[in-house]
């Protein structure tokens, strides 16, 4: 591996996309340390120490790397983009229009684009507006005494928005820099880099806390789930597709076998990302109605917001196999994929081409998901069970599991596989062997 890492800095052209990205990585990092303005980040740091043991905005905070509860000029993060590019792709399937675009091919997929980035901007706004908001009358960070937001005048909330905002699109714009000109996709990379970020800090708390003995185990244990992860990730069932010899002209086409991959994990993330924000739902609307001391409050409080009680870790779960078979199903069309196989020649060996298809890449595809979907679950709630060795109650701090371990292991095999896909093709070995 390292051979081939001094093999890619040794490239012109791959040394150079490698310090680009490196580049817009620091200047990414820089921001998401910058105050807005007009937020007192003495104040700040203050009611961070404490408000930190509470998780409405933990996700959030996962994904901007910290930089949402230091209301800083990347507060919001890549989060607004993740949401709306979720909600694009869901409607391709609800509005003909948005599925007209997707089978227009890069013209098409260049206007979906488009409107990822307006809805982005109008997300990045109501959630800027509400966290302002929020943070204005002390209800961002608990029972916080100090003033976050010294000076409340209408014009000044509104330039603290305008900022996150603005700041939400230099993101979008960077994360697509870096999917142009740099390696690996962009987006993906800035939401790596986030997580990435905090897991010295809470490596640091454990140890600290509970000493080398238990830190020491904790890495190991880590390493265990990082490797059972890679290798899920990279499981796949391979359906074999023939396609026959087709004379067009004067020369004969087809012919080949090939394979269509179904990966294990086909739904990604996104289950976990889905399910969380339904179960913090709640709690921001416990915490935006007040004072906490109606019965469905403390009952919020005490089965869906603890993470270690099993209501919530049996809901976490349930969710979690309920939107990957949800989101599979939204997004992988088997009748799409039967219609394209018999379109040009292609049929599975022993299946008939059509409907006959569908239905077997359907019953394929549901087997596979069931494995699937528990080990999504099984991987987002194992950190549920180490909440004593945070030291915060919350499980994303863990650093081996969770959203966590899903994003940056996906991610770094992606960005691994571009850089060695390059690498071969000056006939380098890569990375993985």
């Amino acid at each position: 591996m390292l051979s081939a890492f001094r093999s890619a800095l040794a490239t012109p052209d791959l040394r150079r996309k490698i310090l680009f990205t490196l580049g817009i990585v620091i200047a990414y990092r820089i921001g998401a340390t910058l105050p807005s303005p007009g937020v007192s980040y003495p104040n700040v740091q203050k009611c961070v120490a404490d408000f930190e043991n509470q998780g409405v905005y933990q996700l959030l905070s996962l994904f901007s790397g910290g930089a949402l509860l230091k209301l800083s000029v990347f507060a919001l993060g890549i989060m607004p983009y993740i949401t709306a590019s979720i909600i694009i792709q869901l409607l391709t399937v609800v509005i003909p229009r948005f599925e007209q675009l997707k089978k227009e091919g890069q013209s098409g997929q260049n206007k979906l684009t488009q409107y990822t980035r307006y809805l982005t901007v109008a997300l990045a706004i109501l959630q800027a507006t509400g966290i302002v908001a929020m943070a204005d009358r002390g209800q961002l960070f608990g029972n916080c005494a100090e003033k976050v937001i010294p000076d409340s005048t209408v014009w000044t909330l509104a330039i603290v928005v305008i900022v996150m905002t603005a700041g939400t699109s230099l993101i979008m714009w960077l994360g697509e820099l870096i999917t142009e000109r740099g390696i690996g996709n962009g987006m993906s990379l800035l939401i790596f880099v986030n997580i990435a970020a905090r897991i010295p800090a809470e490596g640091g708390n454990i140890l600290s806390s509970h000493g080398g003995v238990v830190f020491g185990v904790i890495c190991v244990v880590g390493l265990v789930i990082i490797a059972s992860v890679i290798f899920v990730e990279q499981g796949q069932r391979r359906i074999p597709v023939q396609y026959a010899k087709r004379m067009i002209g004067r020369r004969m086409y087809g012919g080949t076998s090939t394979y269509l991959p179904l990966k294990v994990n086909q739904a990604g993330v996104i289950p976990v990302i889905f399910a969380s924000s339904l179960l913090y739902l709640p709690d921001l609307i416990s915490r935006l109605v007040g004072n906490g001391s109606a019965g469905w409050q403390r009952f919020i409080a005490t089965y869906l917001v603890d993470q270690g009680n099993p209501v919530h870790i049996l809901a976490y779960f349930a969710l979690i196999i309920f939107f990957t078979y949800f989101y599979i199903t939204i997004t992988f069309n088997v009748n799409e994929r039967a219609d394209e196989m018999k379109k040009f020649g292609g049929f599975i060996p022993g299946i008939r081409p059509g409907r006959p298809t569908s239905e077997y890449l359907s019953h394929v595809l549901s087997r596979i998901t069931l494995p699937g979907s528990i080990y999504l679950g099984i991987v987002a709630i194992l950190p549920n069970f180490f909440l004593s060795l945070t030291g915060s109650g919350q499980n994303q701090n863990f650093p081996f599991g969770g959203t966590a371990v899903l994003i940056m292991v996906g991610v770094g095999l992606d960005t691994v596989k571009q850089i060695e896909s390059q690498l071969m093709q000056r006939n380098y070995e890569g990375f993985l062997r």
